[in-house]
């Protein structure tokens, strides 16, 4: 398995090697925006809210966030989020009893579909916000979630 994959990368260096070379493809380094940083250590899920823009944002039964109900590990809890509003344009997460409860923000294009999946983490049982911005507005649902064991509080 090793000679396999030492074979792999080789390859693939090899291939790479004359695009470096002659320009046509540069390597940069991929950096955070910082727009979006101060929402992001922000305290309370309303000063993360404001931050964001979304402080009147409005209950849209177009978007579905799912997460179990109870979550035995509070450390990786899995959650996935949906928007069927057109337009949508950028889709965050709040945890509402977290240390910094902005936990994660995607951007989307015009031609994207609104949707992700991914594990969280979370301190405590709380409730979730999945806060969708489309057409300059600012649109939410909640899930509550139970957390067994111990997340990112500990």
């Amino acid at each position: 398995m090793r000679r396999r994959s030492f074979l792999q990368a080789f390859g693939s260096a090899t291939a790479l090697l004359p695009l470096v070379g002659t320009g046509l493809l540069k390597p940069q380094a991929a950096l955070a925006a910082e727009s979006g940083r101060a929402a992001f250590e922000a305290r309370t899920a309303l000063d993360a809210l404001r931050l964001l823009g979304a402080g009147a944002a409005e209950q849209n039964p177009a978007l579905t966030i799912r997460a179990p109900e109870i979550a035995e590990n509070g450390a990786a809890v899995p959650i996935e989020g949906i928007s069927a509003i057109p337009g949508t344009t950028q889709l965050s997460v709040l945890v509402d009893k977290n240390p910094f409860p902005l936990v994660v923000q995607f951007n989307f294009g015009p031609e994207m579909l609104p949707r992700f999946q991914t594990r969280i983490k979370m301190a405590e049982s709380s409730r979730l916000r999945l806060v969708a911005a489309a057409g300059g507005r600012f649109y939410t649902v909640f899930r509550d979630v139970k957390v067994t064991v111990g997340g990112c509080g500990e």
